[in-house]
C-alpha cells in the first residue's frame, strides 16, 4: 500500500465486459477508498444527447452539451448512483442504446478533455479506485497503482447478458457478442486516447476469476509492494 501523504490513486482499464466497474466497487469498498466511474460519466452525456436529439455528428453542440452538464457520482455502501443536472440517472444509463452512443461519445476529443478535467479533480481529493479505458494512460499516468483487467470475448458476453437480464433486458447473444467486438474496435482505434494497456500496468486476465478473487489477486499485488 502506499505509505504517501499523497492521495491513493488505483487505475483499473480494459475492454467492456471484463469485470471493471464490480472489481473497481470491491477494491474501493474494501480498502475504503473513493469509486469512480469513469464510463457512467461517458453515458450520461449520451444519455442527455438522447433527449435532446442531438447529432453526435456535431461535435460543438456535444462539447458545449458536456460544459454544461452537471455529473456526480455518490459512491456510498459499495453502491454507485450517477446523477445528470440533479436526476437520477442510474439505471437510464445502461441501457444497449446508451452504451452504443458512449463509446461514440468517448471519440470526441473535447468531451473527454471536460470529463477528464472532473475526474482529476475527483482523485486530487481523496484515495480513489478510478476504471475506464484511459485511466491509467491518460487521466492519471502517474497513478499510485495502475491495472489493466481482461478477459476473453466470449465470457465478456456472458458477463454483460446476465448483467442485462437481471436488468430486465432481452438481447441476443450473437448480437451482443458483435455489439462488444465493434465497442472494443472502436475503443482501441479512436484517436482521442484510445484504449490500451500503459506500459506500467500489470495485467489481471479475469476469464476464469471470481469478482472476489479479481479483488484479492489486486490486493496481493498492492501488498507486495
Amino acid at each position: 500500500m502506499s505509505l504517501s501523504n499523497n492521495p491513493c490513486i488505483i487505475t483499473i482499464d480494459g475492454p467492456a465486459g471484463a469485470g471493471k466497474s464490480t472489481v473497481s466497487q470491491g477494491l474501493a469498498t474494501r480498502l475504503g477508498y473513493t469509486y469512480i466511474d469513469t464510463g457512467a460519466m461517458y453515458r450520461s452525456v449520451a444519455l442527455k444527447a438522447q433527449r435532446q436529439s442531438l447529432s453526435l455528428d456535431d461535435q460543438g453542440a456535444v462539447i458545449n452539451l458536456t460544459k454544461n452538464s452537471e455529473v456526480k457520482l455518490n459512491y456510498v455502501d459499495g453502491e454507485v448512483t450517477v446523477y445528470l443536472d440533479g436526476e437520477d440517472v442510474s439505471k437510464a444509463i445502461r441501457v444497449p442504446e446508451v452504451t452504443a452512443d458512449a463509446s461514440d461519445i468517448a471519440k470526441i476529443p473535447g468531451v473527454r478533455e471536460v470529463l477528464v478535467g472532473w475526474q482529476r479533480k475527483m482523485g486530487e481529493a481523496d484515495n480513489v479506485v478510478i476504471e475506464g479505458r484511459d485511466a491509467g494512460t491518460v487521466v492519471f499516468p502517474n497513478a499510485t497503482y495502475k491495472f489493466y483487467l481482461d478477459a476473453d470475448v466470449n465470457e465478456r458476453t456472458r458477463r454483460r447478458l446476465r448483467d442485462l437480464k437481471a436488468a430486465g433486458k432481452e438481447v441476443d447473444e450473437q448480437e451482443l457478442k458483435k455489439t462488444i467486438e465493434a465497442r472494443d474496435h472502436n475503443d482501441s482505434t479512436r484517436k482521442a486516447s484510445p484504449l490500451k494497456q500503459a506500459d506500467d500496468a500489470i495485467v489481471i486476465d479475469s476469464t476464469h476469476l471470481s469478482i472476489e478473487q479479481t479483488v484479492d489477486e489486486i490486493c496481493k499485488i498492492m501488498n507486495k509492494n
